[in-house]
């Protein structure tokens, strides 16, 4: 099949580890490739060439949004939603205007859009929605995605949990536990702060700060790159899909579990604790924020489960283990 016979498929935000995976496996699979990004042949500056790398694409998928690993401050909570929104928006703009639409739209979104969870695992079907910055941010995203009818377009949210691979989150982890500083993270009381108050047009939860008393069992929710890229092969080929999708692992773990894992891999046989009074400090001279693994995240697959997906990664030890062996030599950026 020569190069212009191939189907072509859109990648908007390619330049992650999740996106550039996603890249070459959608070449491999014999697709010819175009992305969107922030530099390159086709630019978010230029709406126009947005619109000719759309029309006509077999498949669009929307990876692009500022990494959350960062410090909410307001300048970066501005820059995080308009990041997805504004970006989904043009690609909506450009299904819109095609005279030929893509027939599958895969588009990023976020298991953090429930609520903080320790009673029960939320699905697409039961899940309960949650309040404050994050969970906004994955409401603005979805709404902008899911305006209006686009009827030769099927529309698919990915519902990401934390996607274990060879990034530099994944890789912070590991050099913790190495370094024997790799225990759960427990929460506790910090002086109350609005860095977690909504965000959008209808902010919600307050100050959005609270604290609870987990004690490192807070639910850790994960899936493995090889499984993103097998759910989004599902995905495309199912044109009985659509909706919002849960893309993690059926079997999530727990924070003080995940420490040990990690602790496991690398052969290190400590970890000291880390308690919310410690994070604190220790998260803003790294620039990042203590919710990223204080909250609760528990997502269950239930699209993905009855759709038939095997995961190749179903097993948290199994899924570290891989991860810590190829880590230290392949790609790296910031993980979803």
């Amino acid at each position: 099949m020569s190069e212009t016979d191939r189907p072509r498929a859109v990648v908007a935000g390619a330049s992650g580890f999740i996106g550039r995976a996603l890249v070459a496996h959608l070449q491999e699979s014999g697709y010819d490739v175009q992305t969107i990004g922030r530099s390159g042949p086709v630019t978010w500056a230029d709406p126009a060439a947005v619109a000719r790398a759309v029309d006509g694409a077999e498949i669009l998928v929307n990876l692009a949004g500022k990494s959350v690993n960062c410090r909410y401050t307001d300048p970066n909570r501005d820059e995080i939603l308009r990041s997805r929104v504004e970006t989904t928006s043009a690609l909506h703009d450009a299904v819109i205007a095609a005279s030929d639409p893509p027939r599958v739209w895969l588009n990023a979104s976020t298991g953090t859009i429930y609520r903080h969870a320790m009673d029960r695992p939320q699905t697409e079907e039961d899940g309960e929605l949650g309040t404050g910055f994050s969970v906004d941010v994955g409401r603005e995203w979805e709404r902008a995605f899911f305006a209006d009818d686009l009827p030769a377009t099927r529309r698919v949210a990915l519902r990401m949990a934390i996607v274990l691979g060879d990034g530099p989150a994944t890789a912070l982890l590991l050099r913790l536990a190495r370094l024997g500083v790799g225990g759960p993270q427990i929460d506790g009381w910090w002086f109350p702060h609005r860095r977690y108050r909504g965000i959008g047009e209808s902010p919600s939860g307050g100050s959005g700060f609270t604290w609870r008393r987990t004690r490192g069992r807070q639910r850790f929710s994960w899936i493995h790159l090889d499984d993103v890229l097998g759910a989004i092969d599902l995905l495309i080929d199912r044109d009985d899909i659509a909706g919002p999708v849960n893309l993690t692992s059926p079997r999530p773990s727990d924070n003080r579990t995940l420490m040990r894992e990690l602790r496991r891999a690398v052969g290190m046989p400590i970890g000291i604790p880390a308690c919310r009074f410690m994070l604190e400090p220790a998260m803003w001279v790294l620039r990042t924020e203590p919710e990223l693994v204080l909250k609760s995240r528990w997502t269950l697959p239930g699209v993905l489960e009855r759709a038939g997906y095997r995961f190749r990664h179903p097993h948290l030890r199994a899924a570290i283990a891989d991860v810590a062996q190829t880590g230290s030599t392949t790609r790296g950026d910031v993980v979803t």
